[in-house]
């Protein structure tokens, strides 16, 4: 997304289990954390997205929260970003899209990134060849760029951490480690 124009967001596709749709890793001091939304009706989902319902009554927000904070408060730009994403584990979201979006939101701005955004208004299975679809695709490791993490020095480099791990650990030079991606 840091080099693109255009995102094109598909509420409309249906939400697959076992998928990063509602759930992110984070590094932790021994290995990887997986912090997952709950969803009212689980992850036996067979609906649209714009569908899909946060189950709120887990406190899930208050637990993500404090995670974050354990992990990632000794990290070079954590208190650099604290300020501005704490408010979005305080805010009750009731679909998962909405959750999704605010954090889209939050991200590109905190990389300053200026792509056009659409929203899709029907599923569409297959885009044309122009479109780059990352829809249920595993992004590759190969060739990615390493970068500074917390735990690095207890337990190696961990590949597909959340953006927040690359954030709170490089702070502005994200945008310039993705794009050199």
């Amino acid at each position: 997304m840091v080099n693109a124009d255009l995102v094109i967001f598909d509420a409309c596709e249906h939400f697959e289990k076992m998928t990063n749709r509602n759930r992110y890793p984070v590094s932790g001091a021994n290995n990887s954390i997986l912090l997952s939304v709950p969803l009212i009706n689980g992850r036996n989902q067979h609906v649209p997205m714009n569908n899909v319902l946060i189950h709120n009554e887990a406190n899930w927000q208050i637990q993500h929260w404090r995670t974050l904070v354990s992990v990632y408060k000794r990290s070079p730009y954590f208190e650099y970003y604290e300020q501005s994403l704490q408010p979005f584990f305080e805010t009750d979201y009731t679909s998962l899209i909405d959750f999704s979006r605010a954090g889209i939101t939050w991200v590109k701005q905190q990389l300053n990134l200026k792509y056009k955004e659409q929203e899709a208004t029907e599923y569409i299975k297959e885009y044309p060849a122009a479109i780059t679809d990352l829809r249920g695709k595993d992004i590759e490791n190969e060739g990615l760029l390493k970068y500074y993490q917390v735990f690095e020095d207890r337990i190696g480099f961990l590949p597909d951490l959340s953006i927040l791990d690359l954030l709170f650990s490089e702070g502005p030079l994200a945008a310039n480690i993705l794009r050199g991606n």
